[in-house]
């Protein structure tokens, strides 16, 4: 079960169009359970790391993280459950931004990567014509 997971998470990253490429680390704890991270790197030069630990069985994640930097390794953005700011409605879900915190759901990694593309899309046209 956890292991159909790790697959669909490879299917992912194998289908995006702006990942340059990427390694994964994956630890089966038994049928059900097991943990994921991975280190992606975008045609950009960006990055996106993340963790997951997941129980097959529920749709929740037991633990995850997506954080995107820059090539300078600078955070753009984080996603969490990191169990503080419990003053968000959305405890224990967050989103870091380079000078703020804010409520958000749990994301999966495609919303991530679609969320990430979005970006490049809108600076790249906010680019001037050469």
């Amino acid at each position: 079960m956890i292991e159909a997971y790790f697959y669909q998470i490879e299917e992912i990253l194998n289908e995006f169009p702006t990942i340059r490429w990427y390694t994964l680390r994956k630890k089966v704890y038994n049928v059900k359970q097991g943990f994921i991270s991975g280190s992606i790197v975008l045609k950009n030069g960006y990055m996106l790391d993340f963790v997951e630990v997941k129980d097959a069985e529920s749709t929740a994640k037991l633990k995850y993280r997506y954080q995107y930097m820059n090539e300078h390794h600078e955070v753009i953005f984080r996603y969490d459950n990191a169990p503080h700011h419990r003053q968000f409605k959305t405890f224990p879900h967050h989103k870091h931004l380079p000078e703020d915190i804010e409520e958000s759901g749990e994301p999966t990694l495609f919303d991530v990567l679609l969320e990430i593309a979005q970006r490049e899309r809108t600076h790249t046209s906010d680019k001037p014509e050469q």
